[in-house]
């Protein structure tokens, strides 16, 4: 698949990962913008939680993204005992963006550059489709929940905490 002319580089990069797994993504674009998990959720027109939270932790200070449904929370516990690590903090927004080369609100799935050890909640894989931002914070595209653990090469855990559903709560 080639870029589409003028295409911002970060909607290029996640565009050209997809189609090299044989995963064409329509990138839909919303001038509203879909920083959150509830502004991504109004602008699909979807409930919150079939919208992917890509967060940036830094686990004993590697970085890692943990998906999980927009309805939800990550606890760290738990994703610190996934991945064995003794310390689990959220990154700040410039370690963010340093880590997996994307600003908050607009972090993909995958498409890392360096790569990132990523992590999915299990109960993403019972909602199908799900949107993902798509490297800018007013870009996303759906996914079928198979597809998104292929090409983020993402392991699967129980990450979140009390699950809600689908309720626009603010959550990490």
């Amino acid at each position: 698949m080639t870029d589409v002319v003028g295409e911002h580089p970060a909607l290029a990069r996640v565009r050209a990962h997809a189609a090299s797994a044989g995963v064409p993504v329509e990138i839909r674009r919303f001038p509203a913008g879909t920083r959150t998990a509830e502004d991504a959720a109004r602008a699909i027109g979807c409930e919150v939680a079939r919208i992917v939270k890509s967060l940036v932790f830094l686990a004993d200070g590697a970085a890692v993204v943990a998906l999980c449904s927009g309805a939800d929370r990550v606890d760290e516990r738990r994703l610190g005992a996934v991945l064995g690590a003794s310390h689990v903090r959220r990154a700040t927004a410039d370690e963010a963006r340093a880590a997996p080369g994307y600003v908050i609100g607009g972090v993909p799935p995958f498409a890392y550059a360096p790569p990132c050890t990523v992590l999915i909640d299990e109960r993403l894989l019972g909602l199908d489709p799900v949107w993902a931002a798509a490297g800018l914070p007013d870009a996303v595209f759906a996914i079928a929940p198979g597809d998104l653990v292929r090409l983020s090469g993402a392991r699967c855990a129980e990450l979140s905490l009390a699950h809600s559903s689908g309720s626009t709560t603010p959550s990490a």
